[in-house]
């Protein structure tokens, strides 16, 4: 990708932007997140890692099509990095081996088709969330497992670990291992509005309490 040079100001102007973006991501505020980022690309547009960044927070924003532009402008900088060939795979039409055995085995054990969708969505956004970090796949079976056991939990179609880690003959050390990686990274809660497929969700219960809460208080301070 062939790219103006920014001035020495523009590049020093990014750079504080990249960070103030940095910093608004991992509070989870991704819309002043997603301001930051572009702003540090329109000025230093040949800065790999701002591409990076910037599809990272947008996946996390769900606008994965964003998300995979940004990718693509991240391997036209960086085509030789260390995880192009993982990027790549963002872009192949068909299944990748995790998504294969988590589509096999969830279709055997006749759970919906939304809920196969959420979880091939949780394993593209997890993958984009990695950014430059390194990911070991030698068994395709083990992440699909993890994937199906998350999501099943998120929508509150729980499963004992043994009987799941049995379906895809992986260890529960290993299922339970990945698991928490998924948990940690995409800082997933129960009844994750990303990958919660069910028609009422617990969590709206929450947000009208608080929400009547905040009216409550307001007219508890009226004079």
């Amino acid at each position: 990708m062939s790219l103006a040079q920014p001035s020495a100001a523009d590049r020093k102007k990014a750079d504080a932007l990249y960070q103030e973006a940095l910093n608004a991501y991992q509070r989870w505020d991704i819309e002043e997140a997603l301001k930051q980022f572009q702003a540090a690309v329109k000025l230093a547009p040949n800065r790999a890692e701002y591409h990076l960044s910037l599809a990272q927070a947008l996946a996390r924003a769900g606008d994965f099509d964003r998300a995979l532009r940004a990718l693509a402008n991240y391997l036209r900088l960086e085509p030789n990095s260390p995880v192009a060939g993982r990027v790549e795979q963002l872009f192949a039409s068909g299944m990748d081996p995790v998504e294969q055995h988590l589509t096999a085995k969830m279709k055997a054990a006749q759970l919906p088709l939304d809920l196969i969708g959420a979880a091939i969505q949780m394993w593209m956004e997890f993958r984009i969330t990695l950014g430059a970090e390194p990911l070991s796949i030698p068994k395709p079976e083990a992440w699909a497992a993890a994937l199906d056991y998350t999501v099943r939990k998120v929508n509150l179609h729980d499963i004992p670990l043994a009987k799941l880690a049995a379906i895809y003959d992986i260890s529960q050390d290993t299922v339970s291992k990945h698991h928490q990686t998924l948990v940690k990274m995409l800082d997933i809660m129960p009844c994750d509005y990303r990958y919660f497929t069910g028609e009422k969700n617990p969590l709206d219960k929450l947000v009208e309490a608080a929400e009547l809460l905040d009216q409550l208080e307001a007219r508890f301070h009226e004079d």
